[in-house]
């Protein structure tokens, strides 16, 4: 069983004119085998809730408190929380030049394990995973996302998810930038972890183009850093009909 708990979560940013906040008590539940989608209109702080449970510097945790399995996740640093099993597909997947997407991804593994996976298996495994997202074999040895297409970095984060194999995946806007092709491709990898036993998922999404292959239990309308509405995937077909103006005019 996995939850990720969040209460009452309050988070600011640094700017010129000191902090601003951007969360302001956002409050939500993952249960075990559930999947959550959260949608809203731009600078509505979907963004700033995926970094803030990663732990990104950025942000600033005033209030509220985040658990996983009733572990305090904001009392951990970074690499803590990826080892307590969360995971972050980012909107913008950074490059890392001359670092292989081999070596990148057995560092990682090695570090959420604690131990080198057995390497004949784990060529294995990356290959069949790569396979899978339609990526050549040759890709292992390019440079982290360097020169990748935006199809190329989203599968790439993907490939990550199914090699790493965390608890819960909060993955941010994973569809933006692709073709038909690539979000179909995208998608039955999420569905794929999503099938197993004891996972959770936070689908971060402008669109409702994504939920037509990963399906949601619930989904969530972010306004102005608070969850202003949630119902099932009924409530993304109104979303997508009616669009988020009467939830945007509400909190002016």
């Amino acid at each position: 069983m996995s939850t990720l708990e969040i209460k009452d979560l309050h988070v600011t940013v640094d700017t010129e004119d000191g902090a601003k906040e951007i969360l302001k008590g956002v409050t939500l539940t993952i249960g075990d085998g559930e999947t959550h989608a959260i949608m809203g209109p731009n600078g509505s702080g979907k963004s700033t809730l995926a970094y803030s449970i990663a732990g990104h510097p950025k942000y600033t945790v005033t209030g509220g408190t985040v658990t996983l399995d009733g572990e305090d996740v904001l009392s951990m640093s970074v690499d803590e929380r990826a080892r307590a099993g969360l995971f972050l597909a980012m909107q913008y997947p950074v490059e890392v030049p001359g670092v292989s997407v081999s070596n990148f991804l057995r560092t990682a593994k090695t570090a959420i394990d604690g131990e080198s996976p057995k390497l004949r298996t784990w060529v294995k495994d990356v290959n069949a995973t790569l396979e899978k997202l339609n990526l050549d074999p040759t890709f292992a040895q390019r440079s982290v996302n360097e020169g990748f297409s935006g199809g190329e970095k989203k599968r790439h984060e993907i490939a990550q998810l199914e090699l790493l194999n965390p608890k819960v995946a909060v993955l941010d806007e994973t569809d933006s930038g692709l073709d038909i092709d690539a979000l179909k491709i995208v998608s039955e990898g999420v569905n794929r972890f999503r099938e197993q036993e004891g996972k959770g998922v936070l689908l971060i999404t402008h669109y409702t183009r994504i939920l037509r292959y990963i399906e949601p239990d619930f989904v969530h309308v972010f306004v102005d850093g608070r969850i202003a509405e949630q119902g099932g995937p009924e409530l993304a077909d109104q979303l997508e009909a009616e669009g988020y103006d009467k939830y945007v005019s509400a909190v002016r």
